[in-house]
């Protein structure tokens, strides 16, 4: 007979139960954390109040930020919290909504990713059809509908991993809610349903994924095809940089939910759920700032202006 009983609260996966290397994780993520920030707030406020970047790629680049930010916001806070207080448990309903938010940014995430690259792809190789085809209802569509599908996806495994009952404890083993060590707590084969729909999750991802490549390599063969290595250096600077954050985030995140819930020690799922959950909201404005010579100028821009305007307020009341 299964040992079903209510959960009221799980306990997640603790980097140390030693106190100073509780304290140092708590320092290594507020700085990965303010990193991210940071920088992601930078894109958004560069590109809003510069209307030079008005344009598809830069509002997708916007549209990704912002996802990034709620993404990194989900799981970061709440570990950081626990280590400084030394506590691991998280309430049945946060742990719910760790779920919804983290599938819900991912899905999206992934889905605006693959959409800049139809959007390089169509600005690259059909250049003279790319007004008609990014225009502005053409690009408000596609980021809605990514924000929307991203939304039903994550409701939908919500829905299914917290209709399990759970019997395996409340042992999380990751140092945030994630659905397969959730699945691990599931009585007898309660939980394949859920296993079913993560499957045709992970096989539209890697359609997308797929889409994504096939988009570059008809885009790399235009970019060679470019007479002026001006040109070509714009061309791969935009593309590169993304083809890299994506291919992390999807080979890691397959990784995470393809893998045996058992194969790997509880050290090693930290730091793979560190590479797909933390690593691409920070590398992403990190990239996109140093490898585009046009955020650059705008970034350099808005902070020279603000220098400015502090330094003129400061002379004013001096004065």
């Amino acid at each position: 007979m299964s040992n079903e009983t209510a959960v009221t609260e799980f306990l997640l996966l603790g980097f140390s139960d030693v106190r100073e290397l509780q304290i140092l994780h708590f320092v290594v993520f507020l700085v990965l954390y303010l990193i991210s920030l940071l920088g992601n707030l930078l894109i958004i406020t560069a590109i809003a109040l510069n209307h030079h970047l008005h344009t598809p790629m830069y509002f997708f680049l916007m549209n990704l930020s912002i996802l990034d930010l709620g993404s990194i916001s989900v799981s970061i806070p709440k570990s950081m919290a626990n280590s400084l207080t030394n506590t691991r448990s998280i309430s049945y309903s946060g742990c719910v909504a760790q779920i919804f938010l983290i599938f819900f940014f991912a899905s999206a995430g992934f889905a605006i990713l693959t959409v800049m690259a139809y959007d390089r792809y169509v600005a690259i190789c059909q250049p003279l059809h790319y007004e008609t085809v990014m225009n502005r209802r053409a690009c408000v569509q596609m980021a809605a509908s990514a924000w929307i599908g991203g939304s039903l996806n994550s409701a939908l495994h919500t829905g299914n991993t917290f209709a399990i009952s759970f019997c395996g404890g409340n042992m999380v083993d990751q140092f945030f809610c994630e659905i397969p060590q959730l699945l691990k707590l599931a009585c007898s084969d309660s939980y394949l349903t859920e296993v079913g729909f993560l499957i045709f999750s992970l096989c539209l991802a890697s359609s997308c994924f797929v889409f994504i490549i096939v988009s570059y390599v008809q885009i790399f063969k235009a970019v060679l095809r470019i007479p002026s290595e001006q040109g070509r250096h714009k061309a791969f600077s935009t593309c590169l940089p993304h083809l890299f954050v994506v291919s992390l985030f999807f080979c890691t995140s397959a990784f995470a939910y393809l893998k045996p819930t058992s194969s790997l020690t509880s050290s090693l799922n930290l730091m793979v759920a560190v590479l797909y959950s933390v690593l691409p909201p920070m590398m992403n404005p990190i990239i996109y700032s140093m490898r585009n010579k046009e955020l650059k100028d705008a970034l350099s821009k808005w902070i020279g202006w603000r220098l400015f305007t502090k330094n003129k307020m400061s002379i004013f009341l001096l004065g």
